[in-house]
This record gives structure tokens, C-alpha cells and sequence, in this order.
């Protein structure tokens, strides 16, 4: 990267922005060029600001992430934007996927975690990570048994996916990187990242955490 991820941290508590910048502080290719303590004061430094990548507390009194994310996307839809909050509840990702968000972050990964993914989110290649995938599987568990859709019905909503591209898209709901999704089905890296760019056409999706959640919701990915 020639060029730093300009980086906007929105947390109403100074502790957990100072634990961010410190993490992020781990990452040359990272520079934080903002601090919010609200919701309100996100949306306004986006506007002057215009940051690459915006860290984004869920829980913040007034406005609140969910409600930020939404405005903010609206009107700067090329800005990338990560939730970070304690809740692995399943419905807070879906809430923040639909309000447009590319990522979410749980506060008690460690960092290494962390830096990983800001990293991967930077180069769109932003897995969801094992804790909330688990999370998920689990949440669509449950629900199988009230299932109404029938096999055929699934596979007629798949998008006109390729058999391979299917295959493509389980792996990445599972969480795999490029790299391991091309060793585990013997392809080259650069094949995968056309697949995936196929796959997302095809599915009117930005990015693989809503790919991931397409995936779940259509019962492709298997529990163990």
C-alpha cells in the first residue's frame, strides 16, 4: 500500500478508543486520523475527515452505531466500516450488515486477532471470524428443524452459482482466507479471487461477511 488506511475510531468511552489506537498503533499501514465519542460526532468527521476506515462502537448514547452506519453509508457508500462491540449475538451482525457495514470485531479478541483482520478488511479479503462463525452455525441450527424452504427452493435462490462456485462460496462462509480456499480445493489463488468477484456479481453482495451471511441463511454451510 502505497498510500496509509486512514482510520476514524467512534467509541463514547476514551478507554476503549485508547485500546484501539493502541492496537491499531501495531499496523504501518494504519493511521488513525480521527476520534468520536458518539454517533452524531462519527457522522460529522466522516464529512470533514473522510477516512477509509471507520471503527464503530454499536452501544453509544444519542445516535448509536447501527443508526451511524446507516447514514453514513448513505451518503459515503466507499467508506469501509467495522462494528466493534462485546455482544456476539448473532442479531447485532445481521443488524449490522444490512445497515451496510463490512465487518464486525469483538472487543475481547486479542489483538494479533485484531490486526489480521483490519489488514484483511483492507484488502477485502475480510473473513467472518471463528467465534461469530460458530455463533452463527449454531443460531442456524435451531432453526433447520422450522425450516420451510424445500431443497429445490434453495438451490433455485442460489443465484445461478457454478457448482464451483458453490464450493467456493462454503469455503468462504467457513471462514477461509484466499490462500486456504484455493489449497483445500486445488486451485490457484488469483482463480479463487475471480470466483469470488463472479460470486458477488451474480449475488448483488459487496463483501464476504454478507456473502458468509447468505450462505448461512440458505443452509449451505453444514454443522458439524
Amino acid at each position: 500500500m502505497s498510500k496509509p488506511i486512514r482510520l476514524l475510531l467512534a467509541d463514547d468511552h476514551r478507554h476503549a478508543r485508547e485500546g484501539m489506537r493502541t492496537i491499531v498503533a501495531g499496523i504501518p499501514e494504519f493511521l488513525v486520523v480521527g476520534e468520536a465519542s458518539s454517533g452524531e460526532e462519527a457522522l460529522a468527521m466522516t464529512g470533514s475527515l473522510l477516512p477509509d476506515l471507520i471503527l464503530m462502537d454499536i452501544n453509544m448514547p444519542g445516535m448509536g452505531g447501527f443508526e451511524a452506519v446507516k447514514l453514513i453509508k448513505s451518503e459515503y457508500p466507499f467508506i469501509k466500516i467495522i462494528m466493534v462491540t462485546v455482544s456476539d449475538d448473532v442479531s447485532h451482525l445481521f443488524e449490522a450488515l444490512k445497515k451496510g457495514a463490512q465487518g464486525y470485531l469483538l472487543k475481547n479478541l486479542n489483538p494479533s486477532s485484531w490486526r489480521d483482520y483490519l489488514r484483511a478488511v483492507a484488502l477485502d479479503e475480510a473473513p467472518l471470524n471463528p467465534e461469530l462463525a460458530m455463533s452463527i452455525l449454531r443460531e442456524f441450527a435451531s432453526r433447520k428443524s422450522t425450516a420451510s424452504a424445500t431443497t429445490k427452493e434453495k438451490e433455485q435462490e442460489a443465484g445461478g452459482l457454478t457448482p464451483r462456485e458453490k464450493e467456493i462460496l462454503q469455503e468462504v462462509a467457513r471462514g477461509q482466507k484466499n490462500r486456504e480456499v484455493a489449497v483445500s480445493l486445488g486451485l490457484s489463488e488469483h482463480t479463487v479471487k475471480n470466483h469470488i468477484k463472479n460470486i458477488l456479481q451474480k449475488l448483488h453482495l459487496d463483501n464476504r461477511v454478507q456473502l458468509t451471511r447468505y450462505a448461512y441463511e440458505r443452509g449451505m454451510v453444514e454443522t458439524e
